[in-house]
């Protein structure tokens, strides 16, 4: 069952197709780039993917096929963070979007060609895992243009480059390629441009695949790995011990004795 929804007057879309969501930025003409209106909705268009029945993998991308995003549309700041009080607001439109990606109960992938900057470089780095196309180009400008990120997404993108590699493209704002991002630890696959969407969706149909309960209780103890804290790992644990009374491992172990393919519904 397909499903669509449109969020920040169509600049962000959500759809759904069979077990996978989609979430998209949808302003190719400004390289996709994220306004302020977009960022308070991706907690939302998150929300409402996860509510659509049985979505099991969520795929982030830029429409176009061309960029992923150039990060926050610059072009808005002398309005909307024009000073300390609406600068905290905006800050606090980041730091949100950058959680919901985070702790979305389901796995997150980036989908990612053409540039990936500031903030969409901070949402990439929220998300579980990143495939991209050989034309990506990663970037985090922010001491090119005075400012800092939020904190908790900063550790995004140390958990995701490496501190060495992090504090290498914030001190210097250099622009690194998908190759070496790849070696970095950024990124998974490095594929070409026209193979980007076939390689993720192949990606994503094997997460569909396992059981839904799993992978989530698999995301809340990596988590809790990550962070060390205790609500967190309280979490994980619930979630772990959900499983144990699903219908899906039931379906698991009878599927392992028949030697056949099991059929998960998630519940």
């Amino acid at each position: 069952m397909k499903s669509r929804h449109s969020f920040a007057d169509g600049s962000l879309n959500a759809a759904t197709d069979g077990h996978a969501g989609f979430l998209s930025f949808n302003r190719p003409q400004r390289k996709n780039a994220i306004s302020f209106d977009m960022w308070r909705e991706i907690p939302p268009a998150l929300d409402w993917l996860c509510a659509q029945g049985d979505i099991r993998c969520i795929v982030m991308h830029g429409e176009g096929g061309t960029d992923f995003s150039a990060g926050a549309d610059i072009s808005e700041f002398d309005r909307v963070r024009q000073d300390s009080g609406t600068a905290q607001d905006y800050e606090l439109s980041n730091a949100t979007a950058f959680r919901a990606v985070r702790e979305c109960p389901v796995p997150v992938v980036a989908m990612i060609s053409g540039v990936c900057f500031g903030g969409a470089f901070g949402l990439a780095a929220a998300a579980d895992l990143r495939i991209a196309s050989n034309d990506a180009i990663f970037s985090v400008p922010a001491g090119r243009l005075g400012l800092a990120y939020p904190v908790d997404a900063m550790s995004d993108i140390v958990e995701a480059l490496g501190p060495q590699m992090a504090r290498v493209l914030l001190y210097t704002g250099r622009r690194i390629t998908a190759r070496d991002a790849h070696s970095a630890g950024l990124i998974l696959t490095v594929c070409g441009v026209a193979d980007l969407r076939d390689t993720t969706l192949e990606l994503v149909e094997r997460i569909c695949a396992n059981a839904p309960l799993s992978n989530r209780a698999s995301k809340a103890s990596i988590r809790a790995a990550l962070t060390s804290r205790e609500e967190d790992r309280s979490l994980a644990e619930k979630i772990a011990q959900s499983t144990f009374t699903s219908a899906d491992y039931e379906e698991g172990r009878r599927a392992f004795r028949e030697k056949r393919r099991p059929e998960f519904t998630g519940k």
